[in-house]
């Protein structure tokens, strides 16, 4: 490769990123319908194989992505919600659990005067918080009724996303072959190697991953249901939802539960149900769910988990964190071809 070809590469590089980062806003329905085209490219190519037509299998895989789309909106958002709100009622009343019965226990146990710690500023304080909260969803909506370009913009990407999602999906593998002939001729196999590997991960981790959430979702719930707790739903949901940061999500989920069995029942037996139902649904995702679904060749150390999620976070925003990992996942293996090159290269060998 010449130096006027290098250049010619990086100038375009720099070109398009400045472009992406100019369009950001527009392309967020399309980056969305990837993501949904990528997820459900095997379950089309699977009915395809099944003698069925392109468009016949990918209407089918569109409609099954609707109906989870509006069982969402329709039952689970709203009941989450009753739960929330139930659950932010009963708050006070784990304030005076802790204030009449906690903190004298432990006044007793390490000799301080229980009377020092008066925790109705805090009730009040979290209380008065919660009614601005509750009122947000009324003040976004009263924001998008008086913004008509906003509530234009948003009405545009609903639309949009499922309108992209149908043509993208239905001509995936075009767009795959017709990428890969613009890839230069010597380099085609290296390149195919490393778009191979990363899509194995990626397919790994986002199909694996998401089975996985579900998967603790449904234990969870069931487990504190089972417990007797009230808000099983909500708390399971939120566990599993987490889950894909490592012990964030047992970490986060106990600590609800804990909270939400001394609100409802101020004794020590539902706090064992609770250990015991973390406990199983942990040792199942290190054991079972994970290993089945997910594998081991994302190849990601917890710590690396972490930091990633952190720093899409930091720079990005929610959608940061949404594709922190995913883009983790490709960067390790890239790193792994470049050690091989560095080990190979003769800036290491003797």
């Amino acid at each position: 490769m010449s130096d006027a070809q290098k250049w010619l590469i990086l100038g375009s590089t720099v070109f398009f990123g400045w472009l992406l980062y100019l369009l950001a806003p527009v392309l967020t329905p399309f980056i969305i319908a990837a993501l949904l085209s990528y997820l459900g490219d095997p379950l089309a190519d699977r009915l395809e194989s099944m003698k069925l037509s392109r468009t016949m299998a990918v209407i089918i895989v569109f409609i099954i992505m609707l109906l989870v789309g509006l069982l969402l909106l329709l039952f689970l958002i709203p009941l989450i919600e009753r739960q929330l709100i139930s659950f932010i009622e009963a708050f006070p009343e784990f304030i005076n659990w802790i204030q009449a019965t906690l903190i004298p226990r432990l006044a007793g146990i390490f000799g301080f005067d229980a009377n020092s710690i008066n925790l109705d500023f805090f009730k009040q304080t979290v209380m008065s918080n919660w009614q601005d909260v509750s009122s947000i969803a009324g003040k976004v909506v009263m924001k998008l009724s008086q913004s008509g370009q906003t509530l234009i913009t948003w009405f545009a990407y609903l639309l949009l996303i499922p309108v992209v999602t149908f043509y993208l999906l239905r001509d995936w593998d075009k767009l795959v072959a017709s990428l890969k002939g613009l890839i230069p001729r010597r380099q085609v196999g290296l390149v195919s190697q490393l778009a191979t590997e990363c899509d194995q991960v990626l397919s790994e981790f986002m199909r694996g991953q998401l089975l996985v959430m579900l998967a603790l979702g449904v234990i969870y719930t069931s487990g504190l249901w089972l417990a007797g707790l009230e808000f099983a739903l909500l708390i399971g949901l939120l566990a599993g939802l987490v889950s894909f940061v490592p012990y964030l999500g047992v970490l986060v989920g106990s600590l609800a539960a804990v909270v939400a069995a001394l609100v409802q029942y101020n004794d020590i037996l539902h706090l064992v149900y609770v250990g015991v139902v973390f406990g199983v649904g942990q040792a199942l995702e290190g054991m079972v769910l994970s290993p089945l679904l997910v594998g081991e060749r994302i190849g990601l150390h917890p710590v690396a988990v972490i930091f990633a999620v952190m720093a899409g976070g930091q720079l990005f925003g929610f959608f940061g964190v949404l594709l922190a990992l995913p883009a983790a996942a490709v960067i390790v293996v890239l790193l792994r071809h470049i050690h091989d090159f560095y080990l190979q290269s003769g800036m290491y060998q003797p």
